[in-house]
Protein backbone atom coordinates (compact mmCIF):
# COMPACT_ATOMS: atom_id res chain seq x y z
CA UNK A 1 0.00 0.00 0.00
CA UNK A 2 1.25 3.49 -0.83
CA UNK A 3 2.10 5.71 2.13
CA UNK A 4 0.42 9.12 1.99
CA UNK A 5 2.68 12.10 1.52
CA UNK A 6 3.24 14.58 4.30
CA UNK A 7 1.32 17.15 2.26
CA UNK A 8 -1.75 14.95 1.83
CA UNK A 9 -1.71 14.04 5.53
CA UNK A 10 -1.57 17.69 6.59
CA UNK A 11 -4.34 18.65 4.15
CA UNK A 12 -6.46 15.87 5.65
CA UNK A 13 -5.92 17.33 9.11
CA UNK A 14 -6.60 20.91 8.06
CA UNK A 15 -9.92 19.97 6.48
CA UNK A 16 -10.97 18.19 9.65
CA UNK A 17 -9.93 21.24 11.67
CA UNK A 18 -12.12 23.40 9.44
CA UNK A 19 -15.18 21.42 10.47
CA UNK A 20 -14.63 21.94 14.19
CA UNK A 21 -16.05 24.70 16.33
CA UNK A 22 -13.41 24.26 19.05
CA UNK A 23 -9.65 23.97 18.50
CA UNK A 24 -8.36 20.43 17.95
CA UNK A 25 -5.72 19.14 20.32
CA UNK A 26 -2.51 17.57 19.07
CA UNK A 27 -3.71 14.27 20.53
CA UNK A 28 -6.99 14.38 18.60
CA UNK A 29 -5.27 15.34 15.36
CA UNK A 30 -2.68 12.60 15.89
CA UNK A 31 -5.44 10.01 16.26
CA UNK A 32 -7.17 11.34 13.16
CA UNK A 33 -3.95 11.25 11.12
CA UNK A 34 -2.57 8.01 12.57
CA UNK A 35 0.60 9.60 13.87
CA UNK A 36 2.15 10.80 17.12
CA UNK A 37 1.18 14.10 18.83
CA UNK A 38 4.83 15.23 18.71
CA UNK A 39 4.76 14.92 14.92
CA UNK A 40 1.54 16.96 14.85
CA UNK A 41 3.03 19.70 17.04
CA UNK A 42 6.20 19.91 14.93
CA UNK A 43 4.20 20.06 11.70
CA UNK A 44 1.65 22.52 13.03
CA UNK A 45 4.50 24.72 14.23
CA UNK A 46 5.56 25.18 10.60
CA UNK A 47 1.98 26.01 9.64
CA UNK A 48 1.74 28.48 12.53
CA UNK A 49 4.88 30.29 11.33
CA UNK A 50 3.26 30.56 7.89
CA UNK A 51 0.11 32.13 9.37
CA UNK A 52 -2.16 29.20 8.52
CA UNK A 53 -2.96 27.93 12.03
CA UNK A 54 -2.76 29.17 15.58
CA UNK A 55 -2.42 27.37 18.87
CA UNK A 56 -4.14 28.07 22.14
CA UNK A 57 -2.81 26.70 25.42
CA UNK A 58 -4.69 25.42 28.41
CA UNK A 59 -8.17 24.04 28.87
CA UNK A 60 -10.07 24.25 25.59
CA UNK A 61 -6.84 24.90 23.73
CA UNK A 62 -5.50 23.28 20.61
CA UNK A 63 -5.00 24.10 16.96
CA UNK A 64 -7.34 26.14 14.77
CA UNK A 65 -7.21 27.78 11.36
CA UNK A 66 -6.30 31.47 11.22
CA UNK A 67 -7.56 32.15 7.71
CA UNK A 68 -10.67 30.98 5.88
CA UNK A 69 -10.26 27.92 3.66
CA UNK A 70 -10.73 30.09 0.59
CA UNK A 71 -7.59 32.06 1.55
CA UNK A 72 -5.32 29.02 1.95
CA UNK A 73 -3.93 27.37 -1.18
CA UNK A 74 -2.33 23.97 -1.51
CA UNK A 75 0.87 25.85 -2.39
CA UNK A 76 0.67 27.77 0.93
CA UNK A 77 0.62 24.49 2.83
CA UNK A 78 3.30 22.97 0.59
CA UNK A 79 5.57 25.96 1.19
CA UNK A 80 4.92 25.96 4.95
CA UNK A 81 5.96 22.32 5.14
CA UNK A 82 9.16 23.27 3.30
CA UNK A 83 8.67 20.44 0.88
CA UNK A 84 11.46 20.55 -1.65
CA UNK A 85 10.67 17.87 -4.20
CA UNK A 86 7.33 17.15 -5.81
CA UNK A 87 8.76 15.12 -8.66
CA UNK A 88 10.94 12.42 -7.15
CA UNK A 89 12.85 10.63 -9.85
CA UNK A 90 16.28 9.14 -9.44
CA UNK A 91 18.27 10.25 -12.45
CA UNK A 92 21.53 8.93 -11.10
CA UNK A 93 24.85 10.62 -10.60
CA UNK A 94 26.71 11.51 -13.75
CA UNK A 95 29.99 9.81 -14.39
CA UNK A 96 32.58 12.41 -15.32
CA UNK A 97 33.97 10.06 -17.97
CA UNK A 98 30.69 9.54 -19.84
CA UNK A 99 29.52 12.55 -21.85
CA UNK A 100 26.27 10.80 -22.78
CA UNK A 101 25.28 10.13 -19.18
CA UNK A 102 26.18 13.70 -18.15
CA UNK A 103 23.99 15.11 -20.95
CA UNK A 104 21.07 12.82 -20.10
CA UNK A 105 21.31 13.69 -16.40
CA UNK A 106 21.52 17.43 -17.08
CA UNK A 107 18.52 17.44 -19.45
CA UNK A 108 16.36 15.26 -17.20
CA UNK A 109 17.20 17.40 -14.16
CA UNK A 110 16.01 20.49 -16.08
CA UNK A 111 12.81 18.74 -17.17
CA UNK A 112 12.04 17.61 -13.60
CA UNK A 113 12.68 21.12 -12.22
CA UNK A 114 10.28 22.55 -14.80
CA UNK A 115 7.67 19.91 -13.98
CA UNK A 116 7.95 20.68 -10.28
CA UNK A 117 7.56 24.42 -10.96
CA UNK A 118 4.38 23.74 -12.95
CA UNK A 119 2.97 21.52 -10.18
CA UNK A 120 3.69 24.10 -7.49
CA UNK A 121 2.14 26.85 -9.62
CA UNK A 122 -0.99 24.72 -10.12
CA UNK A 123 -1.22 24.14 -6.35
CA UNK A 124 -1.47 27.91 -5.99
CA UNK A 125 -4.71 27.81 -7.98
CA UNK A 126 -6.43 25.38 -5.59
CA UNK A 127 -7.78 26.57 -2.25
CA UNK A 128 -8.64 24.36 0.68
CA UNK A 129 -12.24 25.50 0.15
CA UNK A 130 -12.16 24.05 -3.38
CA UNK A 131 -10.70 20.85 -1.97
CA UNK A 132 -13.47 20.63 0.62
CA UNK A 133 -16.12 21.20 -2.05
CA UNK A 134 -14.55 18.44 -4.14
CA UNK A 135 -15.22 15.84 -1.49
CA UNK A 136 -18.40 15.02 -3.39
CA UNK A 137 -20.73 13.49 -0.87
CA UNK A 138 -19.58 16.21 1.53
CA UNK A 139 -22.43 18.62 0.85
CA UNK A 140 -24.27 17.75 4.08
CA UNK A 141 -21.28 18.61 6.25
CA UNK A 142 -20.07 21.75 4.52
CA UNK A 143 -22.91 23.61 6.21
CA UNK A 144 -23.04 21.57 9.40
CA UNK A 145 -19.44 20.66 10.11
CA UNK A 146 -17.49 17.56 9.17
CA UNK A 147 -19.02 14.16 9.79
CA UNK A 148 -17.54 11.77 12.33
CA UNK A 149 -14.08 10.72 11.26
CA UNK A 150 -14.22 7.39 9.41
CA UNK A 151 -11.24 6.20 11.42
CA UNK A 152 -12.49 5.42 14.92
CA UNK A 153 -10.94 7.65 17.53
CA UNK A 154 -10.38 6.03 20.95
Amino acid sequence: MKTPSRLSTVLHGLLHMAGQVEPMTSDTLAQCLHTHPVVVRRTMGSLRQAGIVQSLRGHGGGWSLVRPLSAISLRDVYAALQETVVVKVDIGAPHAQCLVERAVTRVLADVYREAEAMLVARMGDISLQALLLDIGEGAPFIAGGLPPHPHPLP
